[in-house]
């Protein structure tokens, strides 16, 4: 339900500062100002999901604009180039870290502010959703003593959450601990932090290049974006050093794939990566409001197929005052591969992609798909989620013509809920495949 406002009594100073807060308050990520040629549109994400929020008049939309602009410390006279700005400071005793963006449009400038929020993080690596083995995996992964461990993801998949847990878990006294980062999204007491400046020539690799004369023991780099930032962190890794960065790749597999594209020499990728940790986040269950329903034959045949289980019954949403729409917050789902001397063998002598996807996947890793089926089975989120998040043909050995059902009916059937003892099916579910293609030839949905 859109908020209003009383845009002629109302500062336009308080109008922002109320929008930020509120989203804040509703555990939004981000809140985004679209300029339209009627007005401006306000939108928060929350949980992943865009929602509107309220509607500013054309009248306003410069005073708003420049008031975030003027807070991030961004240059109010500057419209036709984008810019970056920042926002650390306290508003009615709620502590506010935020990244601002701004992008010219035909309509004027869109602004996206990222809320962070990193009590995730603070709070250590065992509270972000790791199941027990793959828990065990992390530990064992940042244990040694040298190497390269990545975390991966699409943006917004918490990725620089898991790296800053890691962090806070090697963080002891007899370590030196110098990060590379661009921006320092979060300050940690007792890690030297180093913020890139690529205008003036300090960029991800002449800064890594000094910080292997600092007699580092880890090395955090925020991102490999390029091949001289993959290279140099690479050969840090096999002089003595841990480090620890991130990657945009979906998964184990497409990781390794990435690095060679990147020309990283294979003997040096086969020696010094260690581990590999793929991410995504899936909305979660409101566990006030979810409900138990039968598994439908789609289900059925996914959990005996991927987990080897005959699950009958698994929860779907609903909704509540807590909640809205059946979801609170999100959860990770994970995968996590240990190298292990097969893997590298692979790597080093070219094998091909068939061969190493085998040699990963038989690996002792529990692939997204397993992860996010054992965390739909344990009553965290729900099949939709999962099917949204993961490309089936990758988790599923490339087999998956038995699986391509058509999804509208698919997720009709999975929505499911017990009335009066009868079933009845949500008939508004509709994710947008075309019902009338053959079964055939229904592509699941990534």
């Amino acid at each position: 339900m859109l908020r209003n406002f009383d845009y002629d009594k109302l500062p336009i100073v308080e109008v922002v500062n109320e929008i930020i807060l509120d989203a804040v308050k509703r555990g939004a990520s981000d809140v985004h100002f679209d300029p339209l040629t009627e007005h401006m549109r306000v939108r928060i994400r929350i949980d992943g999901q865009l929602v509107d929020y309220t509607v500013v008049p054309n009248t306003l939309k410069r005073n708003l604009v420049t008031r975030v602009k003027i807070i991030s410390g961004m240059n109010i006279t500057e419209i036709r180039l984008p810019q970056d700005g920042s926002v650390q400071t306290m508003l009615k005793d709620v502590a506010l870290d935020l990244r601002v963006s701004s992008l010219p449009t035909n309509e004027g400038e869109k602004i996206v502010i990222r809320i962070l929020d990193y009590s995730m993080s603070l709070k250590g690596l065992e509270y972000l959703g790791f199941s027990e083995s793959n828990y065990r995996k992390m530990v064992a992964m940042i244990s040694k003593p040298n190497g390269i461990i990545l975390v991966t993801g699409a943006t917004g998949t918490g990725k620089s959450t898991t790296v800053y847990a890691v962090i806070q878990k090697l963080n002891k006294e007899h370590t030196n601990i110098i990060s590379v980062e661009d921006p320092v999204e979060m300050d940690v007491q007792g890690v030297n932090q180093v913020q890139v400046n690529s205008e003036i020539g300090l960029s991800f690799a002449n800064i890594l290049r000094s910080v292997l004369r600092q007699d580092p023991n880890i090395i955090m780099i925020g991102e490999i974006r390029d091949t001289e930032t993959a290279r140099i962190a690479v050969r840090a890794s096999i002089t003595g050093h841990l480090v620890v960065s991130t990657l945009h790749t979906n998964n184990s597999l497409n990781t390794i794939e990435r690095l060679l594209d990147m020309e990283v020499e294979r003997y040096l990728l086969a020696s010094a990566l260690e581990g590999i940790v793929s991410q995504k986040l899936a909305r979660r269950l409101c566990q006030k409001c979810r409900k138990l329903r039968p598994t439908n034959q789609y289900e059925k045949d996914l959990f005996k197929k991927v987990l080897g289980l005959d699950v009958p019954e698994i929860y779907s949403a609903d909704n509540c005052d807590e909640c809205g729409n059946g979801y609170k917050g999100r959860i990770a789902i994970h995968e996590v591969l240990l190298i292990n001397q097969e893997i590298r063998d692979a790597i080093a002598g070219g094998t091909s992609k068939e061969k190493l996807r085998e040699l990963v996947y038989k690996a002792d890793v529990t692939t997204l798909l397993q992860d996010g089926l054992e965390k739909v089975k344990n009553g965290y989120t729900t099949c939709e989620e999962v099917l949204k998040l993961i490309e089936l043909d990758d988790d599923l050995e490339g087999n998956t013509k038995d699986y391509r059902y058509n999804l509208n009916t698919a997720i009709k059937e999975s929505n499911i809920s017990k009335e009066s003892g009868n079933l009845k099916v949500d008939e508004n579910i509709n994710l947008g495949a075309n019902e009338e293609v053959p079964i055939e030839e229904t592509e699941i949905l990534n």
